[in-house]
C-alpha cells in the first residue's frame, strides 16, 4: 500500500481555503500524508459553474463572515475578526505570481513559503497583497531580489498558462468553489470533498488518525 496522498486547491482570496490549507500545515493529523498544493483563480471556477459568489446572496454573506470566524477558534487559526477591507480583491496577479514561482527549482516548497506568508498578511493583517506594491515587497523578503523579479516577469505569460490550466484541471476535477480537495487513500482510491466542514470525511477516507479535541465537532 502507497502513502495517502491530499491535493489542496488554493486561491489567497477563499477564507476557507486559508483555513484548510492553516491546517494541513500546522495539524499533526496530517503528518504521514502526503499534500500537494494548486493554486488557481477561484473566480474563474466561479465564473464556469455560474455560481454566485457567497457575498451577494442574501444572509449567507453573514454567515460566511460568522462561519470562517468558527472555524478559525475551534482549530485555533490566526484570523482577522473583521473581514479585510475592500473583500473580495481581484487575486490574479497573485495566483500567476504563486504558479510561476512552481516552475522553479524547489517550486513546492517555495509556493508553501509564499503562501504561508501571503495568507498571513491577508487574512491576519489585512494587507491588500493584491496591490502590486503590496506583493512585491513580500515576494523579494521570500526569495530576494533576483529571483523575485524573475517570478513577477514569469506570471504574465507562464504563469497565466499555468494558472488557466490549473483552473481547468480544478473544474475537471469537480470543483465549483473552495477549499477543494482530491484525496487519495493508501489503496489509490480517490474522492473529492469540499469545505473545510468536510475535513473529517477527508480524514475518514485517507484513513489517518484524529488527533486533537477538534476533531470531535466534524463527523
Amino acid at each position: 500500500m502507497g502513502q495517502p496522498k491530499l491535493t489542496l486547491y488554493v486561491d489567497t482570496v477563499s477564507p476557507f481555503a486559508y483555513e484548510a490549507y492553516y491546517i494541513l500545515r500546522n495539524d499533526p493529523t496530517f503528518s504521514k500524508c502526503s499534500v500537494e498544493y494548486i493554486p488557481i483563480f477561484l473566480g474563474g471556477v466561479m465564473k464556469a459553474c455560474g455560481n454566485t459568489p457567497p457575498i451577494n446572496i442574501k444572509n449567507k454573506d453573514k454567515w460566511v463572515n460568522t462561519e470562517r470566524l468558527r472555524w478559525a477558534r475551534l482549530f485555533n487559526i490566526p484570523m482577522t475578526t473583521p473581514m479585510p477591507p475592500n473583500f473580495p480583491p481581484l487575486t490574479l496577479g497573485i495566483m500567476r505570481a504563486l504558479c510561476a514561482i512552481t516552475t522553479l527549482e524547489g517550486g513546492q516548497e517555495m509556493l508553501i513559503k509564499a503562501l504561508d506568508k501571503l495568507y498571513a498578511a491577508y487574512w491576519v493583517d489585512c494587507t491588500p497583497t493584491h496591490v502590486p506594491e503590496n506583493l512585491a515587497p513580500i515576494l523579494i523578503e521570500l526569495f530576494g531580489e533576483e529571483t523575485s523579479k524573475k517570478i513577477t516577469e514569469m506570471a504574465a505569460k507562464e504563469g497565466k498558462a499555468i494558472l488557466a490550466k490549473n483552473t481547468d484541471k480544478a473544474l475537471e476535477d469537480g470543483a465549483f468553489g473552495l477549499p477543494w480537495f482530491v484525496a487519495e487513500n493508501a489503496e489509490g482510491v480517490k474522492e473529492c470533498f469540499w469545505g473545510v466542514d468536510h475535513l473529517g470525511q477527508v480524514v475518514e477516507h485517507l484513513g489517518l488518525e484524529r488527533k486533537g479535541k477538534e476533531w470531535r465537532s466534524l463527523l
